[in-house]
């Protein structure tokens, strides 16, 4: 998507998050704790959605569609194509109408090409495209379509933008931002969608389903539109989770070193949102379905013109569970991801797959650590350097990994930090002779006080170091305490009892 697509502005982002929080905190505050363990979001006195009745069966795959998704998704790319016409009438590029686009443009795009490297801002390449490609995947997956069927449908969602959307020429870095980040951003938003309606029994309420429609409008729109057909639950087979929602602000300023350059300081308020669906140890719960478990975190600050400072998002591919003695329970396996990292002066962001890890283990009664450690290769983007057009960052190769940990102290404390380290390479990119080396650290210490409410402190540093033939060497750093106060979804801190 390229300059014009401003208009489809990351506010959508954020309207999804705060759905995501006002409406998930409500639903999961009614779920039940498992005994001296995590909360469950377990229903044991509600019946299970009835997957008799007519429609789709998500467990057999009867009902569902590979039409409906193959002809929403050209639909939808129609419909933004007119609007941006609407809106940016006179956007050109090389001479030329961005959104005039005929039969003889689609063809001569998809056909010829040439395929290349836009020279759009960060936040339209890195975050709105995602969002974009998102809602291709989920018009698939919200018509019963499986995962990897509906991740083929985003490919060609993306593509289909890239070719018809649009009179420029198609970019490399655009497919992958919308056809495959697309696919782990959608997928979550999807089964977080259904985990809020399926605390709802049989016959979600109007508040659940226009939450569900607000975190993920593809599903929303197919319930609304084919009724029954599209209205039975996907089932979350009762995850192990935990979820919390943190705001505070700053104590201190942020400090920003550029290089030789006087710091550069200001205050913030933040909001954070993270949840981790299917945590290791719960008996009876498998992952047998991509993204059984994963990992999801939203940041927003009060910065007007980039409110969404992170989204991470992390989740198994291809696991399986393993034990060492009766004190450690984990899965392992292939993991995909896609993270959106802006701290104002420099910026990364990365679609990666990973090879790792998740787990808990007991150390005594009261007090357990659950983790994960990846590592992997991705396709990113970094820095802030001289490019082409609007473009002030570098993409390639992105060799990376991932330390999480969480000390869970009883009911009363928890201890969190995860680290996270970026290498963007010189590799697969129009920009040569330059690499990014980036690490990110978040640490803090949550204290309950009374029931699920708790405050904490919390440090959040990133650092970022970046080297080129053609420029002086870069060293920026960006980091600031925060005093928050946190709801917590489990009163436990979600360490799962198996013992």
């Amino acid at each position: 998507m390229k300059r014009a697509r401003r208009t489809f502005k990351p506010i959508i982002v954020i309207l999804v998050s705060v759905g995501l929080i006002s409406l998930s905190s409500s639903a999961f505050a009614q779920a039940r704790e498992i005994s001296g363990s995590v909360e469950d979001l377990g229903h044991d006195n509600m019946p299970a959605p009835d997957v008799s009745t007519p429609g789709l069966n998500w467990e057999t795959g009867a009902g569902k569609s590979r039409l409906v998704p193959a002809l929403e998704i050209p639909a939808f790319i129609m419909v933004l194509n007119g609007y941006c016409r609407l809106a940016r009438p006179n956007a050109e590029s090389h001479g030329k109408k961005i959104y005039s686009v005929t039969p003889s443009t689609f063809w001569d795009q998809a056909v010829h090409g040439p395929w290349g490297f836009d020279p759009d801002n960060f936040k339209a390449n890195q975050l709105q495209h995602p969002y974009q490609g998102a809602m291709y995947y989920g018009f698939a997956r919200s018509a019963g379509v499986g995962f990897w069927e509906s991740s083929a449908y985003t490919f060609v969602g993306s593509f289909l933008w890239e070719t018809g959307g649009e009179t420029t020429a198609p970019s490399v870095n655009d497919q992958v931002a919308s056809g495959i980040a697309g696919i782990f951003f959608g997928d979550a938003l999807f089964r977080l969608a259904n985990r809020l309606l399926e605390g709802g029994g049989e016959k979600p309420g109007f508040w659940r389903q226009l939450g569900a429609a607000a975190i993920s409008p593809p599903a929303g729109f197919n319930r609304l539109v084919f009724g029954e057909r599209f209205a039975p639950v996907f089932p979350s087979h009762e995850p192990a989770t935990f979820w919390r929602l943190r705001s505070g602000a700053y104590l201190n300023d942020r400090s920003f070193t550029l290089g030789g350059l006087n710091p550069i300081r200001r205050k913030d308020v933040t909001i954070n949102f993270s949840m981790a669906y299917g945590l290791p140890g719960k008996p009876g719960y498998s992952y047998t379905r991509p993204l059984d478990y994963f990992h999801l975190e939203l940041i927003g600050v009060s910065y007007p013109d980039d409110p969404v400072e992170d989204v991470m998002i992390r989740g198994l591919l291809f696991g399986k569970e393993y034990e060492a003695g009766d004190s450690y329970r984990g899965v392992w396996g292939l993991y995909g991801g896609y993270d959106y990292i802006a701290p104002q002066v420099f910026r990364v962001s990365s679609t990666a797959a990973f090879v790792g890890t998740s787990f808990q283990r007991w150390f005594a009664q009261q007090v357990a650590l659950q983790g994960s450690v990846l590592g992997g290769v991705g396709y990113g983007a970094a820095g802030n350097i001289a490019g082409l057009g609007e473009r002030d960052y570098h993409y390639g190769i992105a060799p990376q990994g991932l330390l999480a940990l969480r000390l869970i102290f009883s009911g009363r404390a928890m201890l969190d930090a995860t680290g996270r380290w970026y290498y963007v390479s010189g590799l697969g990119s129009t920009e040569t002779g330059g690499d990014e080396n980036i690490d990110r650290l978040n640490t803090g210490l949550t204290v309950r006080i009374y029931g699920r409410h708790a405050l904490g402190i919390q440090y959040l540093a990133s650092r970022r170091n970046a080297n080129y033939s053609d420029r002086a060497e870069s060293h920026q750093t960006v980091g600031a305490f925060t005093l928050a106060y946190t709801l917590l979804g489990s009163s436990r801190f979600g360490a799962v009892e198996w013992r």
